[in-house]
């Protein structure tokens, strides 16, 4: 296992010139940045690599998906846009050497409906046909694609691990995992430790946050049984930091974040480092 930070906890959107963190990211003690790509115009990936190399941290892409990046959207032209971004981060991943690229790619954040059972069908049938053949290009770069279950009050299609198995089943390709979020499965899941034993060797990628989305260690979640079961699995991957602060106001509002869960950005990346370590 290593330890990575997202840069959302400083900044969005990300920027090259924001580079500038990837040096306070590893004098905290973190061995790798997972890098929130809001707007692909504003990352030059060679002077990211540059970057990265440069201060010895491995780079990890962790896609956003708004509205306008729904794969599974009825509107051809959404879809395609979806896709386009999805290309561009498989390629960016590939140039810094990322293994995955992470997120709810499957759909949108913020989209919660009770469909008919079949929009319900045809909207899965759009995501899963579109997420197959980003899969193939993904094995063309050797690059792995991890899902991110969301919870209810965010997202409507996946939610929980055995969901996300089902979707991994009909897409049939060796390079889908799962991206897993302590404070998704503290919502969703009726054992957090369960379901990531029963993603298993599908589990690529792991976010841990407390169930405030504060700082991990400072909340319910069950740390003790999760590192069991990250063991018991042989986990081998990134455990990366990903938590909010209301002074970066943009994703604070995105994520309905309305008071302070820790007294600045340095404190949920260091205590949460240390803690983590504590306990993997």
């Amino acid at each position: 296992m290593y330890f990575g930070a997202n840069t959302f906890i400083w900044q969005s959107p990300f920027t090259t010139q924001d580079t500038y963190l990837f040096d306070h990211i590893k004098e905290i003690g973190f061995d790798a940045v997972e890098i929130a790509v809001e707007d692909p115009k504003l990352i030059d990936p060679l002077i990211i690599q540059r970057e990265l190399d440069r201060t010895s941290l491995s780079g990890i892409i962790c896609g956003v998906f708004g509205p306008d990046r729904d794969i599974s959207s009825t509107d051809h032209s959404i879809c395609e846009n979806a896709s386009q971004y999805l290309r561009w981060c498989i390629d960016f991943a590939q140039t810094i050497g990322s293994p995955v690229v992470t997120g709810p790619m499957y759909s949108c954040v913020g989209k919660a409906r009770l469909l008919p059972p079949e929009e319900r069908k045809s909207e899965l049938r759009r995501s899963v046909d579109g997420i197959r053949k980003l899969c193939d290009y993904g094995l063309s770069k050797g690059v792995k694609l991890s899902l991110e279950p969301l919870n209810r009050f965010e997202c409507d299609m996946i939610n929980t691990v055995s969901q996300g198995l089902e979707y991994i089943r009909e897409v049939d390709r060796p390079n889908l995992g799962f991206h897993l979020d302590t404070f998704h499965m503290h919502l969703e899941e009726k054992d957090s430790a369960a379901a990531i034993c029963l993603a298993g060797e599908r589990l690529f990628h792991l976010h841990a946050c407390e169930n405030d989305r504060g700082v991990p260690g400072t909340g319910q979640v069950h740390w003790l049984k999760i590192a069991a079961a990250l063991k018991e699995i042989h986990y081998d991957g990134a455990i990366v930091i990903e938590s909010f602060n209301p002074e970066v106001k943009s994703i604070a509002q995105a994520v309905c974040i309305w008071r302070e869960i820790a007294p600045d950005q340095d404190t949920i990346a260091r205590q949460g480092l240390v803690f983590l370590k504590s306990m993997f």
